[in-house]
C-alpha cells in the first residue's frame, strides 16, 4: 500500500510503496501490460522477480504522480544523462529508489532526489569511508547508531541523485554545503527515506 505521501512547495510530490509482500511472479505478470514497451524491456533485464517488480511498480507510481500534473507517461521516452540519471525531456524531474522494504518515487519542477534504505548491519569501516568526522561522532553517540547512519546516508544519496552526478569520492563531505531545509527525512521501523529538493 502507499504508506506515505507528501506535497511540498510548487509540485514536489512523492509516494512510498511498502507492501513488498505483494512481490511475486504473478504480480510481475499483472504489471507488465500496464507499462510502456521501453519500461517492460528494462524490467525484464532483471534476472530476479524482486528487481522486475520494483522496476514496474516504480513506473506506475511515477505515472500516477505525473498524471496529477497533467503529464502522460505513456507518451514519454526515457533518456539518461552521462552519469546514468534518468530524465524525460520537457517533463518534471523525478527520482526513483527502492530497498528491501519499500519503493519510493518523487517528482518536482526543480532538481529532486529520493533515497530509501532498509535497516542493515553497518561496519566501522563503512562509517569511516562515507561520513565526516562530525557525522561519525553523531552516529557513534546516537542511541541507535544505525538510525543516525541511515538518516545521513539517505540524505547524501538523495542530494547526489538530485545533482545527477552519481556517487563520488567526496562522500564524507557531501552534505557540508547543503541547506538542511531542502531535505525531508522520515524514519519507520522498516525503512528510512530522504527527499532533497534543490531550490
Amino acid at each position: 500500500m502507499y504508506a506515505e505521501k507528501c506535497t511540498i512547495g510548487f509540485i514536489m510530490d512523492y509516494l512510498v510503496f511498502d507492501d513488498m509482500n505483494s512481490c511475486s511472479e504473478e504480480a510481475v505478470a499483472r504489471l507488465l501490460p500496464l507499462v510502456s514497451d521501453q519500461r517492460r524491456e528494462y524490467a525484464l533485464r532483471y534476472k530476479h522477480t524482486f528487481g522486475q517488480f520494483c522496476a514496474l511498480q516504480s513506473w506506475l507510481m511515477l505515472k500516477q504522480l505525473l498524471a496529477k500534473q497533467h503529464f502522460n507517461l505513456s507518451e514519454a521516452t526515457l533518456l539518461y544523462n552521462p552519469y546514468g540519471k534518468p530524465y524525460i525531456p520537457d517533463y518534471p524531474q523525478f527520482s526513483i529508489s527502492h530497498c528491501r522494504n519499500a519503493i519510493a518515487v518523487a517528482v518536482d519542477t526543480h532538481p529532486v532526489g529520493i533515497d530509501v534504505e532498509s535497516p542493515r548491519n553497518i561496519s566501522d569501516d563503512l562509517i569511516a569511508y562515507t561520513m565526516s568526522e562530525d557525522e561519525q561522532a553523531r552516529i557513534h553517540n546516537a542511541d541507535r547508531p544505525i538510525d543516525m547512519f541511515l538518516h545521513l546516508w539517505t540524505r547524501k544519496e538523495a542530494y547526489l541523485k538530485a545533482q545527477g552526478t552519481g556517487i563520488n569520492n567526496r562522500l564524507q563531505h557531501t552534505l557540508e554545503p547543503v541547506d538542511e531545509k531542502n531535505f525531508t527525512t522520515i524514519a519507520t521501523p522498516n525503512y528510512t527515506l530522504s527527499v532533497y529538493r534543490h531550490v
